[in-house]
């Protein structure tokens, strides 16, 4: 394995430190704590071993979110959806292994596949075209015999944009067809506005549904604002498999820790009570971002997500003093922090602006100020 730290980490707010006023670059609701959730951990709680699968109330509540279409056998409980997406591809890939991955993505997605040794295809996601999927270039990129996984991140970071259910089905139509396993980044999955592709005909399955080659991942860190308890999972229906991720999980952490799953069990315990709230409010979120960025239509555009609390902002002109001087400005006039387009392997003209992390205040001020600096 060959690590490289990642762009994204190394400029992580954390990372970054005081200088930062209005953080408008996270991929997630603002952070939440044992008081705000109602969780109690009670004083007799031993601190021993958990099932090496993860409590099997998580999984059933995981099984439950997918409306019967997966049971809890079908679920890993790992730590975060990064850990679940480090066992998926060391599990699955080799050095020299094809792997077809789209653009942008979640950047543990692509890291990953590199620090293996495998050789890689994006297909790249564009502006032009709504960041739709063009199945046909991912046809295109398999090569017959050697790509062994097809990677994808619907509903998507850093867009807010989604797939179709039509077109998940056709992609691990044609993985099936290929002999590849097929990936689906779904972390964002619970947080789908009620129009678009997710309602009706168009309804997005659950991605392990789709075969027993497909493999899901997901986590509560961003819907549910609890990063720091480091809770997530990995569904498949795929007996094997699911074998062979525990034993990778077994052999990086043996299971996962009591005290991050029994906060986990309370807040999934409350589920259907905290993801309504979240998405109206996300929504009126996205309408303020909205409206900000028709009033801004000379300097910026964006595609209007359909999940998810963020957004890929472009500058379609450059900003006065040019690109490196409008981000050195926000944050150290400012101190407005958003995720350049670089965190993403795009151009610094684009932009991820975090709309459900900040308050509303923060979410205000922050967006005042970009426009105050894109003048100069």
């Amino acid at each position: 394995m060959n690590y490289q730290r990642m762009a994204i980490e190394k400029e992580a707010p954390e990372e970054v430190g005081i200088a930062i006023k209005y953080n408008l670059s996270e991929s997630a609701i603002s952070d939440q704590t044992l008081k705000s959730l109602n969780i109690t951990i009670p004083a007799d709680t031993v601190l021993t071993y958990t099932e090496h699968k993860g409590s099997s109330k998580i999984r059933s509540f995981v099984a439950e979110s997918s409306h019967g279409a997966i049971t809890p056998e079908d679920v890993l409980v790992t730590a975060g959806a990064s850990t679940s997406l480090f066992i998926i591809n060391s599990a699955l890939l080799s050095s020299g292994d094809h792997v077809i991955i789209t653009r942008p993505n979640y950047a543990t997605n692509l890291e990953v596949p590199r620090a293996i040794g495998c050789a890689i295809t994006y297909v790249d996601l564009e502006f032009e075209s709504q960041y739709r999927l063009d199945i046909g270039r991912v046809r295109a990129a398999i090569r017959p015999g050697v790509t062994k996984l097809i990677s994808v991140c619907s509903p998507n970071n850093p867009t807010g944009t989604m797939h179709t259910g039509p077109e998940l089905r056709a992609i691990a139509d044609l993985a099936e067809e290929k002999g590849c396993y097929l990936l689906v980044d779904e972390t964002y999955s619970e947080l789908r506005y009620a129009s678009g592709h997710s309602a009706g005909q168009d309804a997005v399955p659950a991605a392990a549904s789709l075969g027993s080659h497909v493999v899901g991942v997901s986590s509560m860190s961003k819907a549910y604002g609890v990063p720091g308890i480091r809770v997530g999972w990995l569904t498949t229906t795929n007996a094997r498999l699911q074998e062979t991720f525990l034993a990778a999980k077994e052999q990086i952490s043996i299971c996962g820790s009591s005290l991050d799953e029994i906060c986990a069990e309370q807040i999934l315990a409350r589920r259907s009570e905290l993801i309504p709230a979240t998405i109206a409010d996300m929504q009126r979120r996205r309408d303020r971002v909205a409206s900000w960025i028709a009033e801004e239509s000379e300097w910026l555009d964006w595609v209007r997500p359909e999940a998810g609390v963020m957004c890929f902002v472009k500058i379609k002109k450059e900003p006065v003093g040019g690109l490196g001087a409008f981000y050195t400005t926000l944050l150290e006039k400012h101190g407005v922090y958003i995720g350049r387009g670089g965190w993403f392997e795009r151009d610094d003209s684009f932009f991820r602006l975090g709309y459900g992390w900040p308050t509303w205040r923060e979410l205000d001020e922050g967006l005042v100020c970009i426009s105050k600096v894109l003048r100069g």
